[in-house]
């Protein structure tokens, strides 16, 4: 099984706590193994610091940093990253688009935080829901 994430990129810091609770749910009750995440903006930011904890506990689980156009220094030194092929024939303005929908038509489960239902996030979770997929909203 695959997460991958999608949320607002100011989703604020205490959404940490029920992100964690639901990313080790997912690795515990439905063997979810293998996880996508972004690098732009602080959902993705606080889905992978989850990632890098949980994997302390979870060795067997994989996730991957998957670029949207590649960075343009040193700063984001990730361990796995992935740069999705296709995606450099792609206007800047749309890379984040087709790297969204990149990571939505591998995985099985969206985790996402969204408070606006007229926003990017939003949707991109009614494409993960068309293409079958689980949303799981963890806003509050």
């Amino acid at each position: 099984m695959i997460c991958t994430f999608i949320g607002h990129r100011d989703t604020p810091d205490t959404v940490r706590e029920i992100l964690h609770k639901t990313v080790e749910k997912l690795i515990k009750e439905r063997n979810v193994t293998k996880f996508y995440v972004g690098n732009n903006g602080n959902f993705d930011r606080l889905a992978l610091s989850v990632l890098k904890e949980l994997s302390k506990e979870f060795p067997h689980i994989e996730y991957y940093v998957v670029y949207a156009y590649l960075p343009q220094n040193n700063d984001e030194n990730y361990l796995h990253t992935i740069y999705p092929e296709g995606i450099e024939n792609k206007p800047k303005r749309f890379a984040i688009d087709f790297r969204n929908k990149w990571m939505l038509n591998r995985g099985d489960i969206l985790v996402t935080y969204i408070k606006n239902n007229v926003s990017n996030s939003a949707k991109f979770a009614e494409y993960a829901k068309k293409k079958g997929k689980e949303v799981i909203n963890i806003f509050r």
